[in-house]
This record gives structure tokens, C-alpha cells and sequence, in this order.
């Protein structure tokens, strides 16, 4: 049976990449929790999760359990609406980022060419036409998700969320401007804002941007740096805050709308790393099947932002914003700058 010139196996490996891409998100999320807590009870010399399964390890699953029969507390004078649709808007612009990110190679099912990269397809000479501007795509979803928090703060009136959601919307403004220019150095080594021509051009271990000179290298860097202060992780959680804000801008949630901010942040921690490893560490590009050295890769990033949680305090409001301004921005613009030159004189 065939739908407009294509059999059904056709449309089935369509829907099979991105069902898998949404439930490895999902399930990464989920144990991201454990090995979080873990880890980091290594680090600290304790034990972590121990007593819910073996190891532990079903623990993401009896919180889950748990959050799922709280009870579900609105404020009395909140905004109803908003209260309720800020974690949708934190949530599902964290999933959705995903569709543009090539997480391997083309793969070849009933003699049809299938990329795996959710919004893109192949013709038969294995040819990828993806979404060609899949860089501001991710961009614009990472700004989109800001606004959750904003109205979570606002619509909870509680002083402590509202500080917390101001916060997270002068933290975005401050560290996307950064993070932004810090790709900028990407596309003028790539020549292209395609995700998946930016990944081919990265073939072989020093082929990958954040090796391929000094410039890139430090883009890489500042970069990663600056998406960990917008999806508000540690040292740069200032809009949660807990020593100041109680909890900021979900001190007033619970049950599930609580465990959806929870989900949020870390499936922004996996769409973070695993853009990293797309525009700086050669995507799935490696001496592994091309999806285990994306998921290796996005790992090794995860652990690191784990590891920086275990070691570094929480900056103060002050610091944050200088650093945002007064450190990384102009540096983002001396490494265009540099990149430029180098470019040029190496090329």
C-alpha cells in the first residue's frame, strides 16, 4: 500500500525516529534524576539513591509515583490560566528542540534512504534536505521557554516567585546574546545554519569545531557556559534560588505541575548537550555506529554539568550579570574577530 507515491514502511520509519528520539529524551530525563544524585553523592563521599530497587535504581520511577498523587494546590489569588499553562510553555519548547538535531547517520530501510534527524528526509542518492536554518530554530525554542518561568513567577503572586521569574528573564536576555554570537563562530567555519551539513563538515577527531582552531575552541566553551546559565543549572540557578527564594519560581506548584518544571529543566540539560556535541564535537561523527557516539557524546556533556553542580557554588546576582555582560559578550566579539583572521590567513 503506498500514501502519495511512498509505501507505508516508508511513513512507519518516519514515525519510528521519532518516537525513539522522544522516548530517549524521556527516559534520559528521568534517570538524569538518579545518576544527578548519584554522582553526586559520590562526589560528596555519600551514598545517593540506595533503598528503591537495586542500587536504587528505580527510584525516578516511586518519585514520579509520588508526585503524581500529591495534591494539586492552585494559590487562591493566582491567575488561574497562566498558573496552570506555565509549565506547558517551560516543558514543550525542551522536547520540541529536538526535531532539528541529527542524532545519526542516513540509515537505509526497503532500499529508501531515512536520515536520523526527526525534521529532515533523504532522496535515493542519501542527500539530506533538513530544516536549513535549524540553528535558529533552537534558538528561538530556548527563548520560548523562558516565558513558562516568567509566568509561572508572575501568575503565582508570591513575592519569591515573582522575584524568581524576573530573574530567569534577565538571565536569558544577558547569557542568549552570548551564547548567540558564540555560534556565530561556527557558521563561518561551516558556511551553512544546516545542523546536519555543519556535523558532515566535522569528519575525523580534529575535524570537529571545537579543535579546529583557538577561536572555535573558546566559542565552544563560552557557549556550553552560557546554556547552562539559560537553562538556570547550577552555579547559575538564581531564579530557583533556595536559599534566598525558597524555591522561586515554582514555590508555589506541586503534584505534577512541579514535576513538569522538574522535567523541563532536565530535558533542556539534554537538548543543551546534545546541541553542544552537534556544533562543537562533531555530532555523530566517530569510530562507534553513528547513534552511540551521539548518545556517548551527549553523556559525557551531562556528567559534566553534573560534576560543575558538585563542585561550584551558586554565583551572586551581581557577579551573574557582570559576567553576562562585561566578560562574555565582549569576548564572544574578539573570538568573531579572530576567527575571521584566521580564517582567512589559514584557510
Amino acid at each position: 500500500m503506498e500514501i502519495m507515491g511512498l509505501p507505508l514502511i516508508y511513513y512507519g520509519a518516519m514515525i519510528l525516529k521519532v518516537l525513539l528520539a522522544f522516548v530517549f529524551v524521556l527516559l534520559t530525563v528521568a534517570y538524569a534524576t538518579y545518576a544527578e544524585r548519584k554522582i553526586i553523592g559520590h562526589m560528596q563521599v555519600r551514598v545517593g539513591p540506595n533503598r528503591v530497587g537495586p542500587m536504587g535504581l528505580l527510584q525516578p520511577i516511586a518519585d514520579g509515583i509520588k508526585l503524581f498523587f500529591k495534591e494539586e494546590i492552585i494559590p487562591s489569588e493566582a491567575s488561574k490560566f497562566a498558573f496552570l499553562l506555565a509549565p506547558l510553555v517551560a516543558l514543550i519548547p525542551a522536547f520540541i528542540s529536538f526535531a532539528v538535531i541529527p542524532f545519526g547517520d542516513v540509515i537505509e530501510i526497503a532500499g529508501y534512504k531515512i536520515p536520523l534527524q526527526i525534521a529532515a528526509f533523504a532522496d535515493n542518492a542519501g542527500t539530506v534536505f533538513d530544516l536549513n536554518i535549524g540553528v535558529l530554530y533552537i534558538l528561538a525554542m530556548a527563548s520560548l521557554g523562558v516565558y513558562g518561568i516568567v509566568l509561572a513567577g508572575w501568575s503565582s503572586n508570591s513575592k519569591y516567585s515573582l522575584l524568581g521569574g524576573l530573574r530567569s528573564s534577565a538571565q536569558m536576555i544577558s547569557y542568549e546574546l552570548a551564547a548567540g554570537l558564540a555560534i556565530v563562530c561556527v557558521f563561518m567555519v561551516s558556511q551553512s545554519l544546516s545542523l546536519h551539513a555543519i556535523v558532515a563538515d566535522q569528519a575525523g577527531l580534529f575535524g570537529w569545531y571545537l579543535f579546529r582552531n583557538p577561536f572555535t575552541f573558546l566559542a565552544g566553551i563560552i557557549f556550553f557556559i552560557c546554556s547552562l546559565a539559560e537553562i538556570n543549572r547550577t552555579p547559575f540557578d538564581l531564579p530557583e534560588a533556595e536559599t534566598e527564594l525558597v524555591s522561586g519560581f515554582c514555590t508555589e506548584y506541586s503534584s505534577m505541575k512541579y514535576a513538569m518544571f522538574f522535567m523541563a529543566e532536565y530535558a533542556n540539560m539534554v537538548t543543551v548537550c546534545a546541541v553542544t556535541t552537534t556544533l562543537f564535537l562533531g555530532g555523530w561523527q566517530g569510530p562507534l555506529p553513528s547513534v552511540l557516539n551521539f548518545i556517548a557524546k551527549v553523556y559525557f556533556l551531562m556528567f559534566v554539568c553534573m560534576w560543575i553542580r558538585a563542585t561550584y557554588p551558586r554565583y551572586r546576582y551581581d557577579q551573574l550579570m557582570k559576567l553576562g555582560w562585561k566578560v562574555f559578550l565582549p569576548s564572544t566579539l574578539f573570538l568573531i574577530v579572530g576567527n575571521a583572521i584566521w580564517i582567512t590567513l589559514f584557510k
